[in-house]
């Protein structure tokens, strides 16, 4: 199924080929994607309006944001995503835990490789437990907040030592999902996006390196 402007154009923000402060240009994108300038202006129209992208002056700029922005955000994505797993503790098929069960292993390989590639891998982990939810609109709901976290420049798996320690952590959520404690899944949940969290908070303060 081929994508659209407005797909190509927010994978390209999620995959860091477009980060917070860059310049989007219409003639550009449609030249780079291969396709007509009216559906890039129309995708373009559809991203400001979702908050992806601000005005600078008269140019479309992708979105950053700030430390309040992004505490909000955490404080709606720990619930969302603790319910998502309790949920699947009730929910998921024998099936969608060997699946996330897989997942955990295969992460184990990347551990201390490429943090984007953890990233996009802890991506696909979270979008499974979504899915093991069986409930559509939580979906909708964690594809927005998911959808604003690609407006931070850096992930969290760039922080020493983080890689490790968030494939314990899940671990421990594909365990509480394994044993259907939905209330154990639901806490491994919250604590590892607050984790997540202070990890970020103690990059922007200096306190960790970057890898």
């Amino acid at each position: 199924m081929q994508k659209d402007a407005y797909t190509l154009i927010l994978e390209a923000i999620e995959g860091g080929v477009y980060k917070p402060g860059d310049r989007l240009v219409e003639s550009e994108l449609a030249e780079r994607l291969g396709v007509s300038r009216t559906p890039v202006r129309e995708a373009l129209q559809r991203l400001e309006t979702q908050s992806m992208l601000t005005r600078d002056g008269r140019s479309l700029i992708v979105a950053s944001l700030d430390h309040n922005q992004l505490a909000e955000l955490y404080v709606v994505r720990t619930e969302l995503e603790g319910l998502a797993a309790r949920l699947a503790a009730r929910h998921a098929t024998e099936e969608e835990i060997r699946v996330l069960r897989g997942m955990v292993e295969d992460d184990r390989a990347l551990l201390g490789g490429d943090p984007r590639a953890l990233s996009r891998a802890n991506k696909r982990f979270h979008k499974q437990i979504h899915l093991a939810s069986h409930n559509r609109f939580l979906v909708q709901q964690l594809d927005l907040v998911h959808r604003s976290m690609a407006l931070m420049a850096t992930t969290s798996f760039a922080a020493e030592g983080r890689d490790e320690v968030a494939i314990a952590e899940h671990e421990q959520i594909v365990h509480a999902i394994e044993e259907r404690d939905g209330e154990a899944a639901y806490s491994a949940l919250r604590n590892h996006i607050s984790k997540a969290f202070e990890t970020r908070l103690r990059v922007d303060a200096g306190e960790l390196r970057m890898r």
